[in-house]
């Protein structure tokens, strides 16, 4: 592997310009600072409770609406500050600490069940308790202590508000880098898998990952976007990004629903391999010009205009017009199938020109925009009720069974250093702590991180120790350290495993001689911990991706009959789209994205606890492809002018979400009792193949009961043969699912 220098440099600035980075920055000043004045003030314990104020109440900066973030950080300081006051009234050498550890330890966790935000706040209360039995202070009463915890989370707060007005883009422009590069892998994909030598397999399981990071992605910029939209009403910016945020919807859509059979297109196009190139170039062009544009955002440059998808898509048109006429029935359809897929790449490089454009400042005034309140139904709201927590209390809850399983686990780590006199045992606590999740093969994927993390930390930091015998370098390497630390967090937890083992040990050489021990029981504490989450994970209440898979699948069913009725309105009613249709499909591909990642969670875990994961797997592909052949009619109806919906389309919507409705009883154990009969679907059939031979053979225009709609006999022919094709498809995936879903038969959590 060649190292290209000019790409590295590249992706080095990219790095130094991304929020991660960012906010380690923030961190860092939100430490460094307070511990700096407190040194040259002669109030170095008041600096460094400060300073802990910032650490603890980083957590909850996480990407989201300012308000959001701000609330959060607020409530982690205030969390922060109760768990210091707690922990300040234990007593670490009394025996009746280990319960009331685990109960502090249960309440804090529990907090989760309020979200992904929750759980960064919750860990700021775990984290504090426990840091109260460090000892750092034999200065301030703990109850000062306390208190400045919380000054220091406002300050912290303070930083992040400063930045925030300094660069009020940055985080707006780093996720929609992100969008626009996890879509152009998309497509990429999309094009290798064209390839009849490809292996089809793999690239549908990396597809589906990338799906479920799109869903993830869009959800963040829909709070980021449509919030700051609310409370600060729309700048130019703000709708800029807003409209291209729109067109990435879009893009992945239309590659959703791309209508490729890749087994009829390698026989259409086994003789015709110039043709075939043609497609995938095109696609490769369109991922390479998104990724150029990802980068672009970041680097807040000016975009080229050497643009050479129309160039690209006018060779496959002429490809295409070069094929002489055919009565033949299958060689007809066989070009209108390579029509469609030519139509569909049309789409996406006008998509890609309309978010080029909107960056130039050419027409986007033009472009349409949501509504505020139809905007804001695309949020997904967390809900604070109190009945929340009544409600997961029980086992059946994950977030219950999490929160049992870490106290009890921080309970046997607390007794263990207790017992055995370890130097620095909250350092076990705090490693399961931060590894423990509450599924199985996260737990024990970020166990292994932490340990060759802290062991390859350990090995480097003896190694500078060793060689360097100076504070000054210590300090520096501690700062840098730190502040690679927590950039990399979220990028690689095994690095910020490493750089945290450095910062620690770094700091500790700062304050005491016997930095090569402190090294030692670094190491010895991290495996403890890091083994004892593992074995909790797995022999306490352990929550296997199986107790849920059924509800999971019901979600994705239930979702994608939502979005079919949503297409079959619109084709009926015709007209702009509605907010109910985008709303039915973000739901969908967010329960597909679901779907996908639930079973990535399920290959983490170990063998015998994989149930039916082969068959799971074939659900998990049925529904992607049932939702891109959803996508692909829904499209094709929005950007074309159609005829009127038919009977005979109703009675084939009716027959997909019967079966649909079954294979989703079948799962969740709810009977579906309506009956269909059967020949309702077959006399659908019959017409539709009947009208496709019939517009072959005439050049007449169709009438409807309103109008006269000039539709050329050509565009009739692929409305029919896309809607029939799709149509049928949609149904025999609906009886696949169904055989799929009753060969799953799990055991109840």
């Amino acid at each position: 592997m060649k190292f290209n220098l000019t790409e590295s440099y590249k992706e080095s600035i990219l790095f130094l310009k991304s929020t991660d980075f960012t906010k380690a920055i923030i961190l860092a000043l939100g430490i460094i600072v307070p511990i700096l004045i407190g040194i040259y003030s002669g109030y170095f314990e008041i600096g460094l409770a400060l300073a802990l104020g910032s650490l603890l109440s980083s957590p909850s900066n996480v990407s989201g609406s300012f308000r959001n973030r701000n609330f959060g950080i607020l409530l982690s300081a205030l969390f922060a500050v109760i768990a210091s006051l707690i922990g300040g009234f234990l007593n670490p050498s009394s025996w009746i600490t280990i319960p009331i550890l685990g109960i502090i330890m249960f309440a804090f966790s529990y907090f989760a069940v309020y979200g992904f935000r929750a759980s960064l706040i919750s860990f700021s209360g775990l984290f504090a308790l426990v840091l109260s039995f460090a000892n750092i202070s034999v200065v301030l009463e703990f109850y000062e202590r306390a208190l400045f915890i919380g000054l220091g989370g406002i300050w912290y707060l303070f930083l992040t508000i400063i930045w925030h007005k300094i660069n009020p883009k940055a985080e707006t422009e780093q996720f929609l880098s992100q969008g626009l590069d996890l879509t152009s892998q998309y497509l990429e994909i999309r094009g290798k898998l064209l390839d009849p030598n490809s292996n089809r397999e793999e690239l549908q399981k990396r597809m589906l990952e990338l799906q479920a990071d799109l869903n993830v992605n869009h959800e963040t910029l829909r709070d980021i976007l449509i919030s700051s939209r609310k409370s600060s009403g729309s700048s130019n910016f703000e709708r800029k990004r807003f409209l291209i945020f729109i067109q990435l919807i879009d893009i992945l859509e239309l590659a959703m629903a791309n209508p490729v059979d890749y087994e009829k297109m390698d026989e259409i196009l086994s003789k015709q391999s110039e043709k075939r190139l043609s497609f995938q170039t095109l696609t490769f062009e369109m991922a390479a010009r998104m990724k150029y544009i990802s980068k672009i955002i970041i680097q807040s440059k000016g975009l080229n205009n050497a643009n050479l998808l129309e160039k690209y898509l006018q060779n496959i048109k002429d490809q295409i017009e070069e094929v002489s006429p055919s009565r033949d029935v299958g060689a007809l359809q066989n070009s209108i199938l390579l029509k469609n897929l030519y139509d569909y790449q049309c789409k996406q490089v006008e998509k890609i020109i309309k978010v080029e454009r909107i960056l130039s400042n050419k027409d986007f005034k033009d472009l349409g925009f949501a509504k505020s309140g139809d905007a804001q139904r695309f949020i997904s709201h967390q809900e604070y009720d109190l009945n929340i927590l009544i409600e997961n209390f029980t086992l059946k809850s994950t977030i219950f069974k999490h929160s049992l399983r870490l106290a009890l686990v921080v309970m046997v780590g607390f007794s263990i250093g207790a017992y055995f006199s370890l130097q620095n045992a909250y350092w076990i606590l705090l490693t399961i702590i931060v590894i423990m999740r509450p599924n199985y093969g996260l737990t024990k994927q970020r166990s292994k991180q932490r340990i060759i993390g802290t062991l390859l930390g350990g090995i480097i930091a003896t190694g500078i120790v060793l060689l360097i015998q100076d504070t000054t370098v210590y300090a520096i390497l501690g700062i840098l350290s730190l502040i690679i630390a927590f950039s990399m967090v979220q990028r690689n937890y095994k690095t910020s495993a490493t750089f945290i083992t450095l910062s620690v040990v770094f700091i500790y050489a700062l304050l005491k001689p016997d930095v090569l021990n402190v090294i030692q029981f670094r190491i010895v504490d991290t495996i403890l911990g890091a083994g004892l989450a593992a074995l909790g994970n797995a022999i306490l209440w352990p929550s296997w991706e199986y107790f849920s898979l059924n509800a999971v699948i019901g979600e994705s069913l239930k979702a994608n009959i939502e979005y079919l009725f949503s297409i079959q309105k619109y084709y009926q009613e015709k007209g702009p789209v509605p907010t109910s249709y985008k709303l039915a499909r973000k739901r969908a591909f967010l329960a597909s994205g679901n779907l996908s990642t639930t079973f990535q969670r399920m290959t983490q875990e170990p063998k015998s606890k994989q149930m039916h994961l082969d068959k799971f797997y074939e659900v998990v592909v049925l529904n992607h492809t049932f939702l891109s052949s959803l996508a692909s009619m829904g499209t094709y109806i929005q950007n074309h002018p159609t005829t009127e919906a038919s009977n005979y389309f109703n009675n084939y919507i009716e027959g997909i979400s019967h079966n649909l409705n079954i294979a989703n009883g079948l799962i969740t154990e709810k009977v579906y009792d309506k009956t269909l009969d059967s020949n309702i679907r077959k006399e659908a059939q019959y017409y539709f193949d009947n009208r496709f031979e019939l517009l072959n053979k005439t050049h007449e225009e169709t009438k409807t009961k309103d109008k006269l709609i000039n539709i050329s006999n050509t565009e009739q022919l692929q409305e029919v043969q896309l809607i029939t094709s799709q149509l049928k498809w949609l149904y025999a995936l609906s009886e696949k699912i169904i055989i799929r879903t009753s060969k799953i038969d799990l055991p109840k959590n």
